[in-house]
């Protein structure tokens, strides 16, 4: 059992407890202003060692800095690129303002507060906050803490964007604007795959004859390198494509150099990067879309940080695509499951959060639909009630 005793030092009487770890080894802890307080605390470690809850103060000390080493390493299993995210996320954001910090003395409103102070968007402060967190975690499964006291912060809501989407008439416009790659263009927007998907296929992976895809590596740029791994989800999925594309990127698969060879690659052979603000895509659609600019050139954004189109093209990302095949695919009656396998989304209801707003366009169909079949049912009931006026 804990015992409490008196000591003196310069600020006066202080109390000590005597106590012994689980492993049965002496400690102390020190410092205690009233015999009161050391009694609770004492009380409270015998508590713990009972309910295998106890925690050496000492281990409490831990830096938070010395624990994201071990949150480094536990990270391997992980994409390359997602690493390197959240490891500048850590350098840049997290180590600054915690990596000193011993982690048993972190309280949950410093973490509320250090929030509120972020100067970021509402996902990067979402993003540096699960490194914190993730991080606190450790110490819990390492026995450092009990709990985690970056959990339960409130985030800023994330501003809802709408996405920009291409009917099939605009899609055409884009393909035939482009410089280069009119066949990614239509591919991208009528299969819903990623750019990263795309960038990594091989002619091994074109089901031509069977209209059909398959999605089993992604490419990704790690600080300057390009790099082919696992796909987003880490799951391997088959998607299907229009005759029409599939007959466009037959003679791309046919002119590569190889069954495991890239269908498009770079001058140096690594995979295509996503477009930049200057690249032969942007281009493409700025010809199209015309944004608003000032006397000066400058390009003018709305209260949503968007480019202003002063045409009827919108002014879109290449990832925008994807949401214009989700959008062209709804708008032809595909079932939301059908969707959300074609994207690669995890469950249904991630593609119904994303794209539900879509659906509601079909809501008078299916009133027409309901309509129609109620009166081709009341049909016979209605020529029987005919039938039984006329017998009177």
């Amino acid at each position: 059992m804990a015992s409490v005793e008196q000591y003196q030092n310069k600020s006066g009487k202080r109390y000590m407890v005597r106590y012994r770890k689980p492993d049965g080894r002496p400690t102390m802890k020190r410092g205690f202003p009233t015999k009161g307080a050391a009694n609770a605390w004492a009380t409270k470690i015998e508590n713990a060692k009972l309910d295998g809850l106890y925690i050496s103060p000492s281990v409490g000390r831990t830096t938070v800095s010395k624990i994201a080493e071990s949150w480094k390493v536990r990270q391997g299993h992980a994409k390359a690129s997602w690493r390197t995210r959240q490891e500048s996320l850590w350098r840049v954001h997290v180590e600054p303002a915690w990596g000193r910090r011993q982690v048993a003395s972190i309280k949950p409103g410093e973490v509320k507060d250090w929030i509120a102070g972020i100067d970021r968007s509402a996902s990067t402060i979402a993003d540096i906050h699960s490194v914190l967190v993730g991080i606190l975690d450790v110490a819990i499964d390492d026995r450092i803490i009990l709990t985690n006291p970056a959990r339960g912060a409130k985030l800023p809501k994330r501003r809802h964007v709408d996405h920009d989407y291409l009917d099939h008439r605009q899609v055409v416009q884009l393909a035939n604007e482009v410089s280069r790659y009119p066949e990614i263009v239509y591919l991208l927007a009528h299969s819903g795959i990623r750019w990263g998907e795309m960038a990594a296929l091989r002619p091994r992976d074109l089901l031509l004859d069977e209209g059909r895809i398959s999605i089993t590596r992604s490419a990704s740029k790690v600080n300057s390198d390009s790099i082919i791994g696992a796909t987003k989800t880490w799951e391997r999925r088959t998607v299907a494509v229009p005759v029409e594309v599939a007959e466009m990127l037959e003679p791309i698969a046919k002119a590569a150099a190889g069954p495991n060879s890239l269908l498009w690659s770079r001058t140096d052979g690594t995979p295509l990067r996503p477009p930049t603000t200057t690249s032969w895509f942007i281009k493409a659609v700025h010809r199209l879309a015309r944004p608003e600019v000032d006397e000066a050139g400058n390009l003018l954004r709305d209260e949503n940080g968007q480019l202003i189109p002063t045409t009827d093209f919108p002014v879109l990302s290449v990832h925008e695509l994807r949401h214009t095949a989700a959008s062209l695919m709804i708008r032809s009656g595909a079932h939301v499951k059908t969707v959300q396998r074609q994207l690669g989304h995890k469950s249904a209801t991630m593609t119904l959060d994303l794209y539900g707003h879509l659906f509601d366009d079909d809501l008078g169909d299916i009133a027409d639909r309901m309509g129609a079949a109620l009166r081709h049912a009341r049909e016979p009931a209605r020529v029987q009630n005919v039938l039984t006026d006329t017998d009177d």
